[in-house]
């Protein structure tokens, strides 16, 4: 969360830099006609509003602690090239992730979730000059993803290399273990977004999407199949997206 917050304040202070500069710039001749050129490297952190209540039920009833409210915050980047074989489309490549985590400890017994999401893909955006600065972009995403839940439980007890190897011998249930529980997609990322050249070689960007996943497939531990996931256990979510970007921005 600090990290969004931070390019969200980082975002605003551009930006007032930018307009006390258009005071003391010389008027140029409005370019925002002319095809768009050249091309641009990112970070983007996003928010995703993924439906964690499905997850919380489950963790609650297993006498874990549920996993926080709001969105799971993502880090990325974004890097993108204007084609001339149609006018203001670009094409590039997109990727991130992020985690939640939560934490339950009754008497000697720990148990511990971590939620991570990523996605990565081929991205196409058509650019609608608004001004010489401003620009409106429609996009997607296609790609792939997945989300990933990790389950741990142990007992509290210091782990030794005597006692790992003692537990991984024994003919009884083990106290401590591990399960990753992963789903793979395919992602389609619709997008709308706006973005402003605050100099030449520096841009910034705001905007909105939706994560939509298709044909999960969910395996426990990379080894054995998982039937029976209810359909709201999923990577889809409606996104706030925020960028920084190098490059090429005439105007």
């Amino acid at each position: 969360m600090r990290r969004f917050i931070l390019a969200i304040l980082l975002f605003t202070l551009c930006s007032a830099v930018a307009f006390c500069q258009d005071d003391q710039e010389e008027q140029l001749p409005p370019s925002h006609a002319q095809p768009k050129l050249g091309g641009a490297i990112g970070f983007t952190p996003s928010g995703i509003y993924l439906n964690l209540d499905p997850i919380n039920q489950v963790l609650l009833k297993s006498n874990a602690s549920p996993l926080s409210t709001g969105p799971v915050i993502t880090t990325g980047g974004q890097i993108y090239a204007y084609i001339l074989i149609v006018q203001n489309l670009r094409l590039g490549g997109l990727w991130g992730s992020g985690t939640k985590t939560s934490q339950n400890v009754t008497g000697a017994i720990e148990r511990d979730a971590e939620l991570k999401t990523g996605y990565g893909g081929l991205t196409a955006d058509y650019v609608f000059p608004v001004t010489q600065r401003l620009d409106f972009t429609v996009g997607t995403l296609l790609g792939g993803g997945s989300v990933n839940l990790k389950l741990t439980k142990t007992t509290g007890s210091p782990v030794t290399w005597d006692s790992t190897w003692a537990d991984f011998g024994s003919p009884g249930p083990t106290q401590s273990y591990t399960r990753n529980l992963t789903g793979a997609f395919f992602v389609f990322q619709p997008n709308v977004s706006a973005e402003y050249a605050v100099l030449r070689w520096l841009g910034l960007r705001v905007g909105v999407g939706y994560n939509e996943t298709i044909a999960t497939n969910w395996r426990e531990d990379d080894n054995y199949d998982i039937v029976g996931v209810p359909d709201n256990v999923s990577g889809r979510g409606f996104m706030i997206n925020a960028g920084l970007f190098v490059g090429t921005f005439i105007f």
